[in-house]
C-alpha cells in the first residue's frame, strides 16, 4: 500500500465531492463555450468570407496574405534566434562574473543586473531604438529589437545560471581544487555543465519568453508576425481569425522548443549514466575472489 507524501489519501466522501465538482466544472466550461460560439455565430465570425483568406492560400482575391505571414514569421524567428544567442552568452558571462567577482567590484555587477531586471522589456526596446541613434549608432530595426531583448533577458538568464551554480554541492568545487584545477577550470569544466543541466527547463522557459517578446517589435516598426497580422486585419476586417492563426503558430513553435528541451535533457541524462564507471560489479568481483582465497 503506497501513501502520498504531499497529502493524505482521499476518503469516499472526499472522492465523491471531487467527482461532483469536476462534473460541475466540465458542464460550466461547456456552457461558456456554447455561449461564446452562439455569440460568434450571431456576429458572423464563422462566415466563409472571414476565413477564406487564411484557409485557402490559393484564393486569387488574397494572394499576398500567406506570403506576408511567412515573411513576418521569418523576421520573428531571426530576431528571436539572435536574441536567444546573445542572451545565453552574455547571461552566462554575467553569472560567472558575479560568482567569481571580488567584493570591491561585485556591487557594480549586481547593480547592472538588478537595474536591467527592473526595466520592462518594452522600455529596453524603446530606449535601444531611440537613444542609440542619438549616440551615433545607426542600425536596422532588427538589431534594436535584439539589443532590447538581450538587455532584459540576459540578466534573467544570468540569475538562472547563478542559481544553478549555487545549488551544486560544495564538494564539487572542492574536488576540482584538490586535483590542482584553477578556479576558472573548476567553474568551466565542472560547475557550469552541471548548472546548465539542472537549469535546462528554466532556461528553455526563458527562451520561450524571448520568442514571445519579439511581438513588442511593433513599437519600433519592426515587421514581425504580430505587427504584420495587424496590417492584414486592417484590410480584411477579421481580427479573431487572423490572431487565432498567429496564436496557433506561436503555440506550435513554443511546443517544439519544449520538446527540444525534453530531448536534450534525456540525451544528457543518458550521457551521465554511460559515463559512470562500473564500480559496483568490480567491487563484487573483488570481494568474491577474496572470499574464495580465504576458504581455500
Amino acid at each position: 500500500m503506497s501513501a502520498s507524501v504531499l497529502y493524505d489519501a482521499l476518503g469516499p466522501r472526499a472522492k465523491r465531492r471531487v467527482a461532483v465538482g469536476s462534473i460541475i466544472a466540465v458542464i460550466g466550461a461547456i456552457a461558456v463555450l456554447a455561449l461564446v460560439t452562439v455569440q460568434l455565430e450571431e456576429q458572423g465570425q464563422f462566415e466563409q468570407e472571414k476565413w477564406a483568406p487564411l484557409i485557402d492560400p490559393s484564393d486569387e482575391r488574397f494572394p499576398l496574405v500567406w506570403d506576408l505571414m511567412f515573411e513576418a514569421l521569418g523576421n520573428t524567428l531571426i530576431a528571436a534566434a539572435w536574441a536567444m544567442l546573445f542572451s545565453l552568452i552574455i547571461g552566462t558571462l554575467l553569472a560567472v562574473t558575479r560568482v567569481t567577482a571580488a567584493r570591491w567590484y561585485r556591487w557594480a555587477v549586481v547593480g547592472v543586473i538588478e537595474f536591467l531586471r527592473g526595466i520592462p522589456v518594452v522600455i529596453a526596446i524603446f530606449f535601444a531604438a531611440r537613444v542609440l541613434p542619438e549616440a551615433g549608432v545607426d542600425l536596422e530595426p532588427l538589431w534594436f529589437l535584439v539589443i532590447g531583448l538581450t538587455a532584459y533577458n540576459s540578466v534573467i538568464i544570468a540569475e538562472i545560471v547563478r542559481a544553478g551554480i549555487n545549488s551544486l554541492p560544495a564538494g564539487q568545487r572542492e574536488a576540482g581544487e584538490s586535483l590542482g584545477m584553477t578556479r576558472w577550470q573548476v567553474l568551466y569544466l565542472i560547475l557550469l555543465p552541471q548548472a546548465f543541466r539542472i537549469m535546462l527547463p528554466a532556461l528553455i522557459s526563458q527562451l520561450v519568453v524571448v520568442l514571445k517578446d519579439t511581438s513588442l517589435g511593433f513599437i519600433i516598426s519592426y515587421p514581425e508576425l504580430v505587427r504584420t497580422a495587424g496590417f492584414i486585419v486592417q484590410n480584411l476586417q477579421n481580427p479573431i481569425q487572423t490572431y487565432l492563426i498567429v496564436a496557433v503558430i506561436f503555440i506550435l513553435i513554443n511546443y517544439a522548443l519544449s520538446r527540444l528541451a525534453i530531448f536534450v535533457e534525456r540525451r544528457l541524462s543518458r550521457g551521465r549514466k554511460a559515463a559512470v564507471p562500473e564500480a559496483q560489479p568490480m567491487a563484487a568481483t573483488t570481494v568474491t575472489g577474496a572470499g574464495a582465497g580465504v576458504g581455500a
